[in-house]
This record gives C-alpha cells, sequence and structure tokens, in this order.
C-alpha cells in the first residue's frame, strides 16, 4: 500500500473530525478547514490508489521467468566454454 493512501486517509479523517466539531461549536471557519482538510486527504488517497493501481500493472506484466531464463542462459554458456576447453 503506497504511504499517500495512508497520509491520506488520515487527513480525511482528521478533516472529518475538524468539521464536526465546528459544526458542534457553530464554528464556521473549523468547518471549512476540516472540510478542506477531507478533501485534500480524499486527493491524495486517491492518487495513493493510482500509484497502486500502476505499480500492480507493472508487476503482472513482468515476466516472472525472465531472472531465470538469465540465469539458465548463463548456465549453458558456461558450459559450452568448459566443454570448449
Amino acid at each position: 500500500m503506497d504511504k499517500d493512501r495512508v497520509e491520506g486517509k488520515v487527513k480525511d479523517v482528521a478533516g472529518r473530525v475538524e468539521r464536526q466539531v465546528g459544526e458542534w461549536t457553530g464554528d464556521a471557519e473549523k468547518q471549512a478547514h476540516g472540510a478542506a482538510k477531507q478533501v485534500e486527504g480524499k486527493v491524495q488517497n486517491a492518487w495513493g490508489k493510482v500509484k497502486d493501481a500502476a505499480e500492480s500493472t507493472t508487476t503482472e506484466n513482468r515476466d516472472p521467468n525472465a531472472s531465470d531464463n538469465a540465469d539458465e542462459a548463463e548456465d549453458r554458456k558456461l558450459r559450452s566454454e568448459r566443454k570448449a576447453g
């Protein structure tokens, strides 16, 4: 999980709490600040999700046998060099 998702969720929750406290106390400035923090958190969380999806796609498209194939090719090369030498 990307750190932006975690940090975004924390900001979202903190903003929600601040907005709610502003509503209970009648503090419009606190409400507005909390709502803005909530939006910031939601955007950051969404950005983290995009990065996670990109990482997942990259990982899925990676050839899991690529390093094995390279190792096998190296082994064949070493064996043929030994036979020739």
